[in-house]
């Protein structure tokens, strides 16, 4: 089991970004190739990462650190965004591997606060978060302090 940036597993992209659409978005074979080519784009930039998790070469989820995450508080960054675990491997801890790896990264990176929004409850607590806000789209927001 270990974390990779993407940049080095770049295989396992079209992969990742299929479950976000699913997950997040509206799936179509058009919006997957487009989604490709931002994605491309975006991974040339310093404050935009994307972490997997692979148990041999099979992907087990994916977190990632954007510079900003929708429209709500673009005065915030960067944002702690799209942690997914597949359906099979929940329930087993990944998701703190994939939470601790972030952290990490985003530490290593120099940043001293990262934020989050969620409509979850209860959930982002355990991995350090401290609710802020409510947000006009009816989810919530959070911080995580890097520095504690």
């Amino acid at each position: 089991m270990k974390v990779y940036n993407i940049i080095e597993k770049q295989e396992y992209l079209n992969e990742v970004l299929d479950l976000e659409l699913r997950e997040w978005g509206t799936y179509s074979k058009e919006n997957l190739t487009k989604k490709i080519d931002k994605v491309k784009g975006l991974l040339k930039l310093d404050n935009f990462t994307k972490l997997i998790l692979l148990d041999q070469d099979k992907l087990i989820g994916f977190i990632s650190l954007f510079p900003s995450d929708g429209e709500e508080r673009k005065d915030l960054t960067p944002w702690y965004a799209t942690m997914y675990v597949k359906k099979e491997y929940r329930g087993k801890g990944y998701s703190k591997i994939l939470n601790d790896a972030l952290l990490n990264y985003a530490k290593e990176k120099g940043y001293k606060r990262i934020y989050l929004k969620t409509d979850l409850i209860n959930y982002y607590e355990k991995f350090g978060a401290v609710y802020l806000e409510d947000l006009n789209n009816g989810e919530k927001l959070y911080y995580i302090d890097l520095e504690r």
